[in-house]
């Protein structure tokens, strides 16, 4: 008899779940309140790398006279031609999937559905009415929204979620954003690269405050938000916001007080609005979780082990509903969603966290997989790493992008890759070859011994692969 799985949540974990389960035999059911492809295609990745694409191109354009090229007139954004283009970039994504569902004869059902209890899901239907779904089988992806803090509620106008900056009908002069981690960086550089003005306050010391991201791109990375002139104020929290007719003036203090109790200063921002990006919260309420035995914390994240069990008979769970603990990107859920859809027919595969690679996508470029020098080494891990400018590389000079270093860190006995760490232009795209490498448990020698294409970026990885074992050759 055809196993039956359902599927809550058409995000790139419940997508790709449904396409494997049906490649593996499955009768599956989709289920999705809004259009598939989760927050990634609709409110995340593909909607913003559209708008930072555009702002990229901006930037190249205010440098045409390097290039030697002239420029007659004024190049300037135009918000609806923008926006335009994003929904249409996102549209046909969207109907690429439901061909892919059709294709796969998987039943895609559009509403918001509940678990009321085991084998029973009730949808209500997009369309009105109400539907209940039989299920041998549930997979649990139901991802997460913009989480708000207390006085900072989203209003769309002058407190921003990010899927309200996602949808600006206009440029703002001046934007201030809370929180330096990787969708903040990344509206800033967006933004910035538009023409507006941005400053960004995060309580933490660094930008880019991950485990997974040395603090030595964080350092970089800060240097060149200041060449593009975004302001950033560290260790500072949001104290408070006042409206007024010219825009918002928006108080900061310091995130900690300092050992001797001084009283810390107080700074004012003055902004036309404030974009909060502090982080996510899981959808797990009123979805019926608790009717089959679901475990969740304390904040909403499910529970679930290595093989993406949950503590109910025959419920897995994937992606971002997952929470910090686990790694909150698309392709994580993506592998997770492989991983859910195998299990729940009888495999017993687990997740591998450690390879799942970074892609942030500032200006310039950051990537990472494995771990970082601090990581290694609290592991006790024997560690010694090497780093290569990209200014090293001819394309980077090709490309009037010099800005970055690659850096490698491996294990100081057997040079073993542990981690690979980048800020660069297209970054994101050299990082699959380091990602490689870890996965495999390449050596640095095996990356210094693969001839690299010359003239390419790619070539930073085989100078900081050289340079580890003393024998740079243009470094």
């Amino acid at each position: 008899m055809t196993t039956r799985i359902t599927i809550l949540g058409a995000g790139p974990g419940g997508y790709v779940a449904a396409v494997r389960a049906a490649q593996l035999g499955a009768d599956v059911t989709l289920v999705e309140q809004d259009n598939p492809g989760g927050t990634c295609l609709n409110w995340g990745c593909i909607p913003s790398k559209v708008l930072i694409t555009s702002a990229d191109l901006l930037r190249r354009f205010r440098k045409a006279r390097a290039f030697g090229l002239e420029v007659i007139g004024e190049i300037r954004p135009r918000m609806d031609w923008l926006m335009a283009r994003k929904a249409k970039v996102v549209a046909d994504q969207v109907q690429g999937l439901l061909k892919l569902f059709a294709h796969h004869r998987i039943r895609y059902v559009r509403g918001r559905g509940a678990i009321e209890g085991p084998g029973r899901l009730r949808v209500r239907l997009a369309d009105g009415g109400t539907e209940t779904l039989g299920w041998d089988r549930l997979i649990v992806a139901t991802g997460t929204r913009p989480m708000e803090l207390p006085g900072l509620a989203f209003d769309g106008r002058r407190v921003l979620s990010s899927d309200h900056a996602l949808s600006l009908d206009a440029l703002p002069a001046s934007m201030a954003i809370l929180g330096g981690g990787v969708i903040g960086c990344e509206f800033a550089c967006l933004l910035a690269g538009l023409g507006t003005r941005v400053s960004i306050v995060e309580a933490l010391p660094r930008l880019l405050p991950l485990p997974s991201v040395d603090e030595g791109i964080s350092k970089v990375l800060l240097r060149e938000f200041k060449k593009q002139k975004i302001e950033v104020h560290l260790g500072r929290t949001v104290t408070g916001v006042e409206a007024g007719d010219g825009g918002l003036r928006i108080n900061t203090g310091p995130s900690r007080t300092p050992p001797d109790g001084t009283a810390p200063p107080a700074r004012a921002l003055e902004a036309d609005q404030l974009l909060v990006c502090v982080g996510r919260t899981p959808n797990t309420r009123g979805i019926g979780l608790e009717t089959v035995g679901v475990a969740v914390d304390a904040r909403g994240w499910i529970v679930a082990d290595a093989r993406l069990k949950t503590a109910a008979d025959n419920v897995w769970a994937v992606g971002d509903v997952l929470g910090p603990t686990r790694v909150m990107l698309a392709h994580a859920a993506s592998a997770e969603g492989m991983c859910a859809a195998a299990n729940a027919l009888g495999a017993a595969e687990a997740m591998d966290y450690a390879v799942v690679p970074g892609a942030i996508f500032t200006h310039p470029e950051v990537a990472t997989v494995g771990l970082a020098e601090e990581q290694a080494r609290a592991q006790g891990l024997p560690v010694r790493t090497a780093s290569t400018l990209f200014r090293t590389v001819a394309k980077a000079h090709v490309l009037d992008e010099i800005a970055g270093e690659a850096r490698i860190v491996a294990h100081a006995e057997s040079g073993a890759v542990l981690g690979v760490h980048l800020i660069g232009p297209h970054a994101t795209e050299l990082i699959p070859e380091a990602t490689l490498a870890v996965r495999q448990g390449l050596t640095v020698d095996h990356l210094a011994a693969a001839i690299h294409a010359h003239p390419t970026l790619a070539e930073v990885l085989h100078e900081a692969a050289l340079a580890w074992s003393d024998r740079p050759l243009h470094g």
